[in-house]
């Protein structure tokens, strides 16, 4: 975390406003799985243009296995083939992702 933005105190200050907004990992939760969060994610990738510091809804609480997921997964790829940043469904059968088309689909 040595990279800029995170070196700076706004990083610092802004990661734990949405860790106290949002203590739980949000891919864990949408999974049924409780899960306290210890990172905190850019929506939207820096790398593919998202903003160093974003309102709090342009972040996500994660813990380390879903922050790994993603960032492997989505944001060094530029995205995936199906634009998902995490696998899975929530036990209604809709994915986890929001940014999946299906998501929050009745």
């Amino acid at each position: 975390m040595s990279k800029w933005p995170y070196c700076t105190s706004a990083w610092k200050r802004l990661r734990l406003a949405k860790l106290s907004e949002c203590p739980l990992c949000f891919a864990c939760d949408k999974r049924g799985l409780v899960v306290e969060a210890t990172a905190v994610d850019h929506c939207k990738p820096i790398s593919q243009g998202g903003d160093p510091f974003p309102e709090l809804s342009g972040l996500m609480s994660l813990c380390e296995r879903c922050h790994n997921e993603k960032t492997s997964g989505f944001d060094r790829t530029h995205g995936n083939a199906t634009g998902r940043r995490f696998k899975g469904c929530d036990a209604n059968g809709n994915p986890i992702d929001p940014a999946d088309g299906w998501w929050g689909h009745p």
